[in-house]
């Protein structure tokens, strides 16, 4: 088989990255820049980091604060309006999966027509004509692997459904990964993005187009995870543990982009818009289930997921791996205080039979 590999140009790993963000931009060649973020980013002072960074090497800056969690297309319009009267000349995307998505958007909105709506996965999708401004990223949770993926997800207001966009100019020019930024994340935070990063990766390596080079990547998304999540969540400030999830992260986002996600996805993307439950939460609370349901069609891949974390030996059966699996997923989601579906807020069960 064939398989195409889409990455970032550049990427900076590691404490401190986020403060190259200046040096980035000039290599860019840019006067103006537009930081894409939201209110709590701008309030908590991280922004300012980022501003100064710009400042050092003589670039301007303005901030684009109005980002909800799973934002919708009024916020990429408000975005592009903000992007238009700043004469920036290119983006940041600051904050989570959220603000990045919006970001993406917003760059090719800058030079593409509207609605948004047709450049969205679907029969009647149409092409991206014009590459989009430049724009760099720089995530502050670990978990959606926005950061290196050339997807964004944007919720459609007035259908109530979230309009998926694929393309490679929705890949960022450069992300920046520091892992410092993630030291605040709550708890609840930093499981519900932590099992996305999880998802993302078993998905990347069961997923029919699985691929060499992906298959790596995903397995050691999977092993970082599995060693660092729930360290992160017990103990916050772990840098060790914040870093290898920021890793993870960054893996899981790079495979399951070149390769695919599967049901889950599938699944949480409804279950999102109808309810309004964010998106890693969404995920999570549905892994375990359909992770038994699907176990029959990849059974040898699942009892891999299954050793490489720790579940089970080398002896053991398949079928044996991708039992324990299952319980595993189950118990991670407890100890993270994660909900059952049931549990979440808004979601009637009902609806589903």
């Amino acid at each position: 088989m064939l398989a195409q590999f889409n990455v970032p140009s550049t990427i900076i790993v590691g404490a401190g990255a986020s403060r190259e963000a200046g040096a980035q931009a000039k290599r860019f060649g840019a006067n103006r820049v537009l930081l894409v973020t939201d209110s709590y980013m701008e309030q908590c002072g991280l922004v300012g980091r980022i501003c100064d960074s710009l400042k050092k090497e003589g670039i301007a800056a303005s901030v684009f604060s109005g980002v909800q969690p799973d934002p919708t297309d009024r916020n990429v319009l408000d975005g592009l309006s903000e992007f238009k009267a700043s004469k920036a000349d290119i983006l940041i995307g600051f904050g989570g999966g959220s603000s990045m998505d919006t970001a993406k958007v917003i760059s090719i909105l800058a030079n593409n027509e509207l609605p948004m709506s047709q450049y969205a996965a679907g029969p009647d999708k149409v092409p991206i004509a014009n590459p989009g401004v430049p724009f760099m990223v720089i995530p502050t949770t670990a978990g959606t692997g926005s950061e290196v993926t050339k997807v964004a997800v944007i919720s459609d207001t007035e259908r109530d459904v979230k309009m998926m966009m694929l393309d490679i100019n929705l890949l960022a020019t450069a992300a920046l990964l520091d892992y410092e930024l993630t030291m605040t994340m709550p708890p609840a935070l930093t499981a519900n993005v932590g099992v996305d990063t999880l998802v993302h990766a078993v998905e990347a390596y069961v997923s029919k187009k699985a691929n060499p080079m992906t298959d790596p990547i995903a397995l050691s998304s999977i092993r970082l995870v599995a060693e660092n999540l729930y360290t992160a969540f017990k103990e916050p400030e772990n840098k060790k543990a914040r870093e290898g999830m920021m890793l993870a992260a960054c893996q899981g986002g790079m495979a399951f982009a070149n390769s695919s996600v599967c049901l889950v996805h599938g699944m949480s993307r409804p279950i999102g818009a109808l309810y309004h439950v964010p998106h890693g939460l969404s995920n999570a609370v549905l892994f375990p289930s359909v992770t038994e349901y699907s176990i029959a069609g990849a059974s040898e891949r699942y009892a891999t997921v299954s050793r490489v974390m720790g579940c089970a030996s080398e002896k053991d059966s398949d079928e044996v791996a991708g039992a324990a699996l299952v319980k595993e997923l189950q118990e991670l989601n407890d100890k993270l205080e994660i909900p059952r579906l049931g549990e979440c807020a808004g979601v009637e069960l009902s609806v589903f039979d």
